[in-house]
């Protein structure tokens, strides 16, 4: 039996650091009225919510193809491959190469395919492409992948996720100091695993695009003055958080369900790094679904206190900080089951069991 198990992980965390206290003498406005509350209040009620202290943003010289790449070479170093077998190399983002102060998003050639020529691989079988799928869009990268894994269209696979939101923000809009940048990386590859002694056991997407499809969307700066050709990410908080609530806890438990494992057996919870608090409720409505009233505290490992909100990266950031120990009180030994999950614009959620 072949199963696709990940075989290198690498992230990049960019140098800048973006405090809390960095935005106290910021102005903020909802829609085209200024805010009343002073900046310290708001800023401790944002802690409060989104457990975000700090964040980290790119330099300026940066774009997400120079950090997905960096995240790839670490996840081929990883896994100690020849990136000349790799098949395919899938690179989630949403916003395109863009410089700082850009007005405009650089979308050819395909990120994939810059992060493929900066790796220096010669090998034309390799495909490069993106995928825009918001947030959950490195996991699907990786549910794509195991489907076509299964379907033997390719055996080796590198699936990036890189984000540079503080090219897109409105820092005139509160919401502006969830978002951070980074990329994640890893190799996935098809083994032959008898027992399904590791690898992915399951998986389960959804797209909710009728009523929910612009909870998360490009509008116009907060600004009194606002440049009506340029487009920052704007969200809906309020409707994000009750839809998460509501839908993503189901999508678990289905993807556990398929698996045939027993929630008992979980060991770690690998959950995009949206919102602290909105993560902690999830975790505690997916474990209500099973008749279980307080979740194992060690069970969610988390990086958004220091890293912020970087979208698709979060999840392979996180997975790699957890593997090189980074976050020292959280591990994993073989044989562990553990979970990933994301929700995002669009909207989608997806989920995967795994056995480490």
């Amino acid at each position: 039996m072949f199963q696709s198990v990940i075989t290198g992980s690498g992230s990049y965390i960019p140098t800048e650091v973006k405090k809390n206290s960095d935005f106290l003498g910021q102005q903020f406005y909802a829609n085209d009225a200024p805010l009343t509350q002073p900046a310290e209040q708001i800023i401790k009620k944002f802690q409060q919510i989104t457990g975000i202290d700090e964040r980290r943003y790119v330099l300026p010289e940066l774009t997400i193809s120079d950090i997905g790449y960096l995240a790839a070479e670490a996840a081929i170093l990883d896994a100690g491959i020849d990136q000349e077998e790799i098949d395919q190399i899938i690179v989630a983002h949403n916003f395109g190469d863009m410089r700082e102060n850009g007005r405009q998003s650089v979308m050819v050639p395909a990120i994939a395919c810059n992060i493929k020529q900066k790796l220096g691989i010669l090998n034309p079988n390799c495909i490069a492409y993106d995928l825009i799928f918001g947030c959950p869009g490195w996991l699907q990268g990786v549910i794509q992948m195991d489907g076509l894994f299964k379907a033997g269209i390719a055996q080796k696979a590198l699936i990036i996720g890189a984000e540079t939101l503080s090219r897109v923000i409105d820092k005139y809009d509160r919401d502006s100091m969830i978002f951070s940048d980074g990329a994640g990386a890893v190799i996935l590859e098809s083994v032959e695993m008898p027992q399904q002694q590791r690898g992915i056991l399951s998986s389960c997407a959804q797209t909710y695009a009728y009523t929910e499809v612009d909870y998360i969307n490009m509008g116009k700066s907060f600004s009194p003055v606002p440049d009506p050709e340029t487009m920052h990410i704007k969200m809906n908080g309020r409707k994000v958080y009750e839809f998460a609530l509501l839908h993503v806890p189901h999508a678990m438990k289905l993807c556990l369900d398929k698996s045939g494992r027993n929630i008992m057996e979980l060991k770690k919870i690998f959950i995009h790094q949206a919102n602290e608090k909105m993560d902690e409720a999830i975790i505690e409505r997916f474990y209500d679904l099973y008749g279980i009233t307080e979740y194992p505290k060690d069970v969610l490992p988390m990086s958004i206190q220091w890293l912020g909100n970087s979208s698709v990266a979060t999840i392979p950031t996180l997975y790699d900080l957890v593997l090189k120990h980074k976050i020292p009180e959280h591990t994993l030994e073989p044989g562990d089951l553990i979970m990933f999950a994301s929700v995002g614009a669009g909207m989608n959620i997806n989920a995967v069991c795994y056995r480490y």
